[in-house]
């Protein structure tokens, strides 16, 4: 029998260089303190297929960034504040290093699609100074076509323009850009926040921008879960557009967003961070706001330990609603304390949402929240977008945060958390009305469908 040795030293390279792919992938984690459950998780995985895995590591599986080609950390507090935290969240925040709440704010919540745009249209078109925008997703539709054209108007007018977009969430834009030339042509600058192409140890691909911020004049802001496409919002009544919320905020608290854009908008175009230029107090209304970003220029998890706190804390209800609900394991065990502490635990999420994989990874929660004796709610109309996580009936978090690990530890976000009861109020109808849509009954598992969901556990948290 003849041996091939050029194959078998081919196999033996083969070999050892999974296994030092696989010793250096362990080193690295070990670095940067990973979980034990999360390097089993990987480990197994990369035992499976070590060259794929470790590729898909080193694509999806790194979090805070410390190049310091990468967005650097925002320092947002401010030194001058004149109010005592009104919550005891409002407390663990600022402890982070994150902006105190402002009050005097003028706060209006759009939860129709029809009203968000005729706000947002009619900011942007009294706009004099600046229009900033920022979002995950950007479309070229008949609705946004709309809004180009008269942000084209406002340009030529004088209305310095700047728009900033996620390369994946706006994939197709990205590659087809044809569509914002004639903005260009205008002047008006336009930006991808991450690229699509760039060497995976500088992992860019994997930390997405999720925030949605819109500026006008740095003296108006709407935010909140929609993005610039015809399924979110529009001049007409559409029966499949998804349900969602956008905010209206003037007042102290839109300097806080002016300045997270503008950290946003030196890193994309690699320039000093310009600061947001002082506020003069002026009384816009009676809410009490707190602005909150998170994502890898946050040093920490302030907003989950904001949420971690509130569930802990909270003694009447905690409320969630939630487009896909895959949980970091100690909010799902933080619930359950609250449920048996005797607390109204609830969760509003879709029945069916707009991803079949991601569905497939939250049945699993979902199933597992019903069992611990969590009240779920699917909704039953279109698509449930909306993002919001209500604390008794004193703190209310709001934005483009979703309650899943991808949005909570990996993506580029922002929230503002309400403190006034009469705001908070408004919002508590709009979530029962939401639950008068909705039924409990989720589809049966059979064994096969159980294992996975159960198996998509472990990949769905980073697509």
């Amino acid at each position: 029998m003849q041996v091939e040795w050029d194959q078998i030293v081919t196999y033996y390279l083969l070999y050892s260089l999974a296994g030092l792919a696989i010793l250096l992938t362990l080193l690295h984690m070990l670095y940067k303190r990973r979980s034990p459950l999360s390097m089993t998780a990987w480990l197994l995985l990369m035992v499976i297929a070590p060259y794929a895995f470790v590729l898909f590591y080193f694509f999806f599986g790194i979090r805070k960034r410390s190049l310091h080609k990468e967005k650097s950390s925002m320092l947002l507090r401010r030194k001058d504040d004149k109010h005592l935290p009104v919550h005891p969240i409002d407390t663990l925040l600022r402890n982070n290093g994150l902006p105190s709440s402002t009050h005097d704010n003028s706060f209006h919540i759009y939860t129709d699609g029809v009203k968000a745009y005729e706000a947002l249209y009619a900011a942007l078109d009294a706009a004099e100074h600046s229009i900033c925008i920022s979002t995950y997703l950007l479309k070229n539709d008949v609705v946004t076509q709309r809004l180009f054209d008269l942000l084209i108007q406002k340009s030529k007018a004088g209305v310095k323009v700047r728009i900033l977009t996620d390369a994946f969430g706006s994939i197709g834009m990205f590659f087809w850009q044809t569509p914002l030339k004639k903005m260009r042509a205008a002047g008006i600058e336009i930006s991808f926040f991450m690229s699509l192409f760039t060497f995976p140890l500088h992992n860019r691909f994997n930390l997405r921008y999720h925030r949605k911020i819109y500026l006008i004049d740095n003296r108006v802001l709407l935010s909140g879960g929609m993005n610039l496409a015809s399924e979110y919002m529009g001049p007409e009544p559409v029966n499949e557009r998804w349900s969602d919320l956008l905010f209206k905020g003037e007042g102290p608290m839109v300097h806080d967003y002016c300045n997270i854009f503008e950290s946003d908008w030196a890193f994309s175009h690699h320039t000093r961070v310009k600061k947001a230029g002082a506020v003069t107090p002026v009384k816009k209304g009676e809410c009490v706001v707190q602005v909150i970003p998170s994502g890898a220029d946050v040093a920490g998890d302030p907003l989950l330990e904001g949420i971690l706190y509130g569930i802990h804390n909270a003694s009447k209800r905690v409320w969630i609603v939630t487009p896909y609900f895959i949980p970091d394991e100690s909010i799902l065990q933080a619930l359950g304390i609250a449920l048996h502490r005797g607390v109204d635990v609830k969760l509003i999420t879709p029945k069916e949402s707009d991803n079949l994989i991601a569905d497939l990874g939250r049945s699993s929660y979902i199933r597992e929240s019903q069992e611990l004796g969590i009240n779920v709610a699917l909704y039953k109309g279109p698509m449930l977008h909306a993002k919001a996580i209500l604390f008794d009936d004193d703190a209310l978090i709001l934005g483009s945060v979703n309650l899943d690990v991808r949005s909570l530890l990996l993506n580029y976000e922002v929230v503002s958390v309400i403190y006034t009861k009469e705001t908070i109020n408004e919002a508590v109808k709009w979530m029962k009305k939401l639950m008068k849509d909705a039924d409990a009954d989720i589809e049966p598992a059979d064994r096969v469908r159980r294992i996975l969901e159960n198996l998509m556990r472990i990949f769905v948290p980073q697509l």
